[in-house]
């Protein structure tokens, strides 16, 4: 994780940049709070895993530069980004609906 994320400065808090995006969201399997995880991949595929299921989907950069994803048959919503910081050390992210306003934290694992 750390030389994927290695030169971007970032503090809790803070929007990640879309040209960070990609870097961000596949640097490592992000935990959620509630145990559940994510793995996102540089050709724009994601698995969400809950209580032993897999969900798979899509993420991607609108035309804005803003961070989406898309859950079949016609999930789709999108994010603000804000990097997690401990110290100076990038620890996760968290992601804010756009349409909804609720946040939910990963942490790199």
């Amino acid at each position: 994780m750390d030389d994927v994320l290695q030169g971007i400065r970032a503090e809790d808090g803070a929007a990640v940049a879309a040209a960070d995006i990609p870097k961000a969201v596949t640097a490592r399997r992000l935990v959620y709070t509630d145990g559940a995880t994510q793995v996102f991949t540089a050709d724009g595929k994601t698995t969400y895993t809950e209580r032993g299921g897999d969900s798979p989907g899509e993420w991607y950069l609108d035309d804005h530069g803003r961070f989406c994803s898309f859950w079949p048959p016609s999930y789709r919503a999108c994010y603000a980004l804000r990097w997690m910081v401990d110290d100076t050390r990038i620890v996760g992210l968290r992601f804010t609906g756009l349409s909804d306003g609720v946040t939910f934290e990963g942490r790199y694992e």
